[in-house]
């Protein structure tokens, strides 16, 4: 008997925190029947621009909490997320619908969507330790009466505008302490993943924010920009194309393609063995589909053969399974053209497949009525490549042979960079790099996360400038103190 598909959801506009359903809507298919799945009402620009017009009042209402409340609100919220019915529309999502409508989407396997989850729950939980490692063990009373034993601090922008990615629910993480940071959200949520956002504010509000500290506006192109336009600081995720036009924007903090890498070094090019499981779950997690999965393996050219082998046999064995099934490690694309794109573009390249030796039919597969790309291990012959420094959406890795006098020059930009060594130079290189974003020393995977460190750039940075600050009541200084002033001549 044919499986029946439940009535179509509908998720409204959250203007000011409050639901509005909108004349515009769209409608996102299940990723497997193609049938509608959700109908979500639609911000125009005007609509957008009307909105932000009064940006202090949200802004207001938020500085009115201490940020011990808010650190309280977060937790509260933290606990709603993971394990209580919330708001959705005219309905009510249960965690457990939650997970299902994710999957329904995204094309998320359930497991995967519960450890996006369990890694959103321990953000909102953890706030106190993620925002004192934003701001580096600042006195936190900065922010509730804008100074604090010498210092100030003023904030750059009256909100925070996030255009958002479909990609996988993990990378709400990222922006969610913009709230305990006293800053007004204005979200635009991806087409196909608008679940995870509109839940995070509920449990917010649930938990005692104000509605009003929060915007959340499904829209097109122009609505986002509109969004990233009218707020004075902003976020936006996307591939190169996509963000390529906020790139050099000072409000604009762009999240693009990582271009995560692990590094072997010379001294431990011998042991490799020893690090494969590292550079499997580096590779293969969360179905690849996140900036900090490695796409590069970067090792000395006596073992990179050898390295790209053992990887394609360990990821050769990863099939497709039921999206209910706890041992799913990939995903399908709900788009099958472009997974069709991707595998087309792989194999336009001319680098050596070493997978394809090991799996059992072609990279580009069908399971359930739907297309998977499997696994891939290329093997560049230099650093040169172009597929040496390429990023897919699927759990894809270049092995790439490299002198280890080149590192770090030739890695180029790299949000993360496990670098397996115990080679002081070379250390010392890394560390010294612009070009690394977050240096992991040692068997780490590039996808662990220490939530007490930024993760990409850093949110309060973002947010909130130092001013210079001295009051009359703090004392003078000392002649030597004055001696070491700039005098104007």
């Amino acid at each position: 008997m044919p499986q029946t598909m439940p009535p179509v959801v509908h998720i409204p506009l959250l203007r000011r925190g409050r639901p509005y359903r909108s004349l515009d809507t769209v409608r996102t298919p299940h990723y497997r029947t193609g049938e509608p799945f959700v109908e979500i009402s639609q911000a125009n620009v005007g609509l957008i621009r009307r909105d932000l017009l009064d940006r202090e009042m949200p802004r207001a209402l938020l500085a009115g909490f201490t940020t011990r409340e808010l650190f309280a609100m977060c937790a509260r919220a933290a606990d709603l997320f993971a394990a209580s019915p919330l708001p959705l529309g005219d309905t009510t999502q249960s965690p457990e619908d939650y997970v299902r409508q994710v999957s329904a989407t995204t094309g998320l396997p359930h497991v995967m969507v519960r450890r996006n989850m369990h890694k959103i729950r321990t953000v909102l939980a953890e706030m106190e330790t993620v925002v004192n490692g934003l701001t580096r063990g600042l006195d936190l009373r900065v922010l509730d009466t804008g100074h604090s034993e010498g210092l100030s601090y003023f904030p750059r922008g009256e909100s925070l505008g996030v255009v958002l990615p479909s990609n996988s629910p993990g990378v709400h993480s990222l922006w969610a302490p913009a709230f305990a940071l006293k800053t007004p959200l204005v979200l635009k949520p991806g087409a196909a993943e608008p679940w995870t956002p509109y839940r995070i504010i509920q449990a917010l509000i649930h938990a005692g924010g104000p509605p009003e500290a929060f915007g959340y506006y499904p829209a097109d192109h122009a609505g986002a920009a509109e969004i990233l336009r009218r707020c004075g600081r902003g976020m936006v995720f996307g591939d190169v194309s996509s963000t390529r036009p906020w790139q050099g924007d000072p409000r604009i903090e762009v999240h693009g393609p990582g271009y995560s890498k692990i590094v072997i070094g010379e001294d431990c090019a011998a042991e490799w063995e020893q690090y494969l499981d590292v550079m499997v779950s580096s590779i293969l997690e969360n179905s690849g589909r996140s900036c900090i999965n490695a796409s590069g393996v970067w090792a000395p050219p006596s073992h990179a053969a050898e390295i790209a082998e053992a990887l394609a046999t360990r990821l050769a064995a990863v099939v497709p399974r039921d999206e209910a099934d706890d041992q799913a490690q990939i995903a399908p694309f709900a788009n099958r053209a472009l997974a069709e794109r991707i595998s087309q573009t792989i194999d336009g390249d001319s680098a050596r497949e070493v997978t394809a030796s090991f799996r059992q039919g072609p990279r580009l597969a069908n399971f359930q009525g739907c297309a998977y790309l499997l696994p891939t291990i290329v093997l560049c012959d230099s650093p040169a490549h172009p597929l040496a420094n390429r990023e897919f959406l699927f759990p894809f890795a270049s092995v790439v042979p490299v002198s280890q006098d080149a590192l770090p020059r030739a890695l180029g930009p790299s949000l993360v960079v496990t670098a397996i060594t115990h080679d002081r130079k070379l250390i010392a290189r890394l560390l010294a790099s612009p070009d690394v974003g977050r240096l992991n020393l040692g068997a780490i995977p590039t996808q662990r996360i220490s939530w007490d460190q930024p993760h990409e750039g850093n949110l309060f940075d973002h947010l909130y400038a130092r001013r210079a600050f001295q009051r009359e009541d703090s004392g003078t200084e000392s002649p030597a103190q004055a001696e070491s002033l700039p005098h104007k001549r």
